[in-house]
């Protein structure tokens, strides 16, 4: 098997970083250019919980490689994956990985922080449920959590979750250190606490108010991933991070375990705390590029899938900066809808998390990086522009 690995001048270390940056702490891990370090190593800065894998499965080691073209040499060859920041990059075609690539330090058994690629994966766990008859999308979620009956979700559906038309008091502006989001990392462990935070994130749910009347606009807030983690503990009497190896990660012959950041209260950070290998990510890609099976077996139902691949209400998310990348795209059960002619969707997040699904070249492609920017419109845009030429080429 071959595999690319691409060190830089000097290989990416924390002794690199003690040396020439200061030491790496829970206050700057997150941030440039400390990621670069602590994306591949968040164990060693959160507490994490182990979502176990079954005996595993080895991804076909017959490679065809990429096809040779200007576009794909413009892709993997011609400075983008540097320039985006990237660490570990893998594309399959079915089940032949047709390249892998890893850069800086990395290499293929690290695991890498997915950010909000969590939230993909928490949605094909409650879809699974779903398909067990535990959970019915169309009730409330004070159903199965009584506990937000009066706050921001106590009117809201299960659906309305997944699809984030929940509105909610929340701001989840990543560069503003007074905004919802920067207190939830508080509290999940991913920064230095501030006296008056809530104990847990359940307990953080629980403070979150009503905005306006829900179902009408998409608004993307991360807490309602961590309300859709809640109603899995509550249906199955079991921690998320339990119910995530048995009901998906045992399931699909992955090579490592995963790991998922818990708070000081145990509590699972189901939003954006998952880290995994690229090659186990693109098992995942697999599974919903198969409909749902895995060696013959239905993991989640492949009407959840189906549903989940159409894609949500578009009006939703008319004037997002989504929709001025991906005109025809919406929202749905936690996974992106870009509306094409390929039937493209994916999941990400920010700092440059990709799981990118083309269903016409039956193609994953997975990107782990750490972008010292959280997120901008040109960046998105520019992976977009990227995986489509790739995806186009290999049809």
């Amino acid at each position: 098997m071959v595999i690319e690995t691409v060190p830089k001048a000097s290989r990416v270390a924390r002794g690199a970083f003690l040396k020439a940056d200061g030491p790496i702490t829970v206050d700057n891990w997150q941030d440039p250019p400390f990621n670069r370090w602590g994306f591949s190593h968040v164990a060693e800065m959160v507490t994490t919980a182990v979502v176990s894998r079954h005996p595993p499965t080895e991804l076909t080691e017959e490679r065809s490689g990429l096809p040779t073209s200007d576009t794909v040499a413009a892709i993997i060859t011609d400075g983008f994956l540097e320039e985006t920041h990237t660490e570990a990059f893998l594309v399959m075609r079915g089940q032949e990985v047709l390249h892998e690539r890893y850069l800086g330090a990395a290499r293929p058994t690290d695991r890498h922080l997915l950010m909000s690629v969590s939230k993909s994966l928490c949605a094909l766990v409650v879809g699974r449920l779903v398909g067990q008859g535990l959970i019915d999308p169309g009730v409330t979620v004070p159903s199965y959590v009584p506990d937000l009956a009066s706050g921001a979700y106590g009117l809201a559906t299960v659906q309305q979750v997944l699809d984030m038309t929940v509105s909610v008091d929340y701001s989840e502006d990543y560069h503003n250190p007074a905004a919802h989001v920067h207190e939830q990392d508080r509290v999940a462990g991913w920064r230095p606490s501030h006296d008056g935070d809530p104990a847990d994130t359940y307990e953080f749910l629980t403070t979150l108010q009503p905005a306006g009347e829900h179902g009408r606009v998409f608004q993307y807030c991360s807490a309602s991933t961590d309300v859709l983690a809640w109603i899995v503990e509550n249906v199955t009497g079991r921690r998320y991070a339990d119910v995530l190896g048995s009901e998906l990660w045992s399931r699909l012959g992955c090579s490592e375990d995963a790991t998922v950041t818990v708070d000081r209260g145990g509590v699972a950070f189901a939003n954006g705390g998952i880290a995994c290998t690229a090659r186990d990510l693109a098992r995942v890609g697999r599974l919903v590029l198969d409909g749902g099976r895995v060696r013959g077996e239905e993991v989640v139902p492949r009407a959840w899938i189906e549903d989940t691949k159409t894609g949500g209400d578009r009006a939703a998310a008319e004037g997002t900066v989504f929709q001025r990348i991906h005109p025809r795209g919406s929202y749905r059960n936690q996974w992106w809808t870009t509306g094409d002619d390929r039937g493209t969707f994916y999941a990400t997040g920010i700092h440059g998390q990709f799981l990118w699904l083309d269903p016409t070249s039956d193609v994953t492609v997975v990107k782990l990086s750490s972008l010292p920017v959280a997120v901008t419109e040109e960046t998105s845009r520019k992976h977009a522009e990227a995986f489509n030429a790739l995806t186009r080429a290999l049809a």
